[in-house]
């Protein structure tokens, strides 16, 4: 299903898009060496249930996941990349972790994703890597746009990422987002120019690239969701959720403070 929405329903994705960064933020700020992933996942889920939202996650059960997921947010740590199931783990100084968070206000959704290193460690091959997800998402943003298809969104994303010296792994990446998180059309982290569905005004995309250090294989933790590094290698991942409009492409998941 693809949905393009009403400007009265973007403008409710604003609202959404806030409030999803800024809990992203939120719980930047407080995971620090000591901070349980139990308790990042505990303060996501009174800040979703403050805001009158509904989370994505807790009833979320694909056919690849060991479902249902339960928990508010995903919290994968160095060689988790995707889908990270929050568990009983302090964070130590170093700690290179991805915050995924998907979540509905007033029937839309948004859904973005962070990667950040945890503590005063900076190891320079961690910072370029979060570094290139975060270029990729920009190209891919810029080139979103009415009459752009989704080949040229993959291609400009993969683009970035291959020249920075990562391998690109398909099998998971962006997707539309409206009244539900996992829409049509997929939008793979690597592609051809001038293929695909073709983006109209009212079109949401959640755009989010990822790499792993030195592989593009995933193997599945045995929590039955966590997805990591086949080589145990550091990963990271960066996520938007953005609005096609009438002369390009906005950004709604940047959050209210800086």
């Amino acid at each position: 299903m693809i949905e393009i929405l009403t400007p009265a329903e973007v403008e409710r994705g604003r609202a959404t898009g806030a409030l999803v960064a800024d809990i992203l933020q939120t719980l930047r700020e407080r995971a620090v060496p000591g901070t349980n992933l139990l308790d990042l996942d505990r303060w996501a889920r009174e800040m979703i249930v403050a805001a009158g939202a509904v989370s994505c996650y807790v009833d979320y059960a694909p056919s690849f996941g060991r479902g249902p997921f339960g928990h508010y947010i995903c919290t994968s740590v160095n060689d988790g990349v995707l889908h990270g199931l929050p568990h009983d783990y302090a964070l130590v100084d170093g700690d290179l972790l991805s915050l995924d968070l998907a979540v509905s206000l007033d029937g839309i959704v948004a859904d973005s994703a962070i990667s950040f290193l945890v503590g005063q460690a900076r190891p320079a091959a961690d910072v370029a890597m979060i570094d290139a997800t975060q270029r990729a998402l920009a190209a891919g943003i810029a080139a979103a746009r009415p009459g752009a298809r989704i080949g040229d969104l993959a291609h400009a994303m993969g683009t970035v990422l291959i020249e920075a010296g990562f391998r690109v792994n398909t099998d998971f990446g962006g997707h539309g987002v409206g009244s539900t998180m996992h829409q049509d059309p997929h939008v793979p982290n690597s592609g051809r120019p001038g293929r695909g569905y073709t983006l109209r005004p009212g079109l949401l995309l959640a755009l989010e690239p990822w790499v792993m250090a030195d592989t593009d294989e995933l193997v599945t933790d045995a929590d039955g969701w966590t997805l990591r590094s086949a080589t145990g290698c550091r990963t990271a991942h960066s996520e938007h959720t953005i609005a096609i409009t009438a002369d390009g492409a906005e950004i709604l998941t940047l959050p209210t403070r800086r």
